[in-house]
């Protein structure tokens, strides 16, 4: 698989000091965090995290894809949400992975129809084309 040419409307800038144990702010100073391991990892849990982060940025991108194929299929997605479980782990090269689950309530819709606004959204999220084939990512429609 080549690497997709994009044409960039918009770039982020984050940095991040003392890494996972540390702070992570934004060149424009609209997020500044403390970072601190979860208590599960031996950290004290006492900021957010980096898989925090991500699953905020990927269930708020997902809902965004969700809107687009919405409109698109004339489906009304009012009153939804979308929700991304962000999991890290060892793997087994001895580093560290994710995983992701994302589930979508979408009350205005029949579970078909749901179902398949989340696969189109999946195909749609910068995110999801950002982790395919590179993590686990499984859909569920709540």
């Amino acid at each position: 698989m080549s690497i997709q040419q994009i044409d960039v409307k918009y770039t982020a800038v984050a940095t991040a000091e003392n890494g996972r144990d540390g702070r992570v702010a934004t060149d424009d100073g609209k997020l500044d965090v403390v970072v601190n391991p979860p208590k599960e990892m031996g950290g004290s849990g006492a900021g957010t995290n980096p898989e925090q982060l991500f699953a905020a940025g990927y269930s708020a991108c997902f809902q965004g894809a969700l809107g687009v194929v919405a409109r698109k299929e004339k489906a009304d997605i009012s009153g939804s949400t979308v929700t991304a479980k962000v999991g890290i782990g060892q793997n087994e090269a001895g580093g560290f992975g994710l995983e992701v689950a994302i589930t979508a309530s979408i009350p205005n819709v029949d579970a078909a129809t749901a179902q398949s606004l989340i696969e189109k959204a999946h195909q749609v999220c910068p995110y999801s084309s950002a982790t395919r084939g590179n993590i686990k990512v499984e859909l569920a429609v709540a």
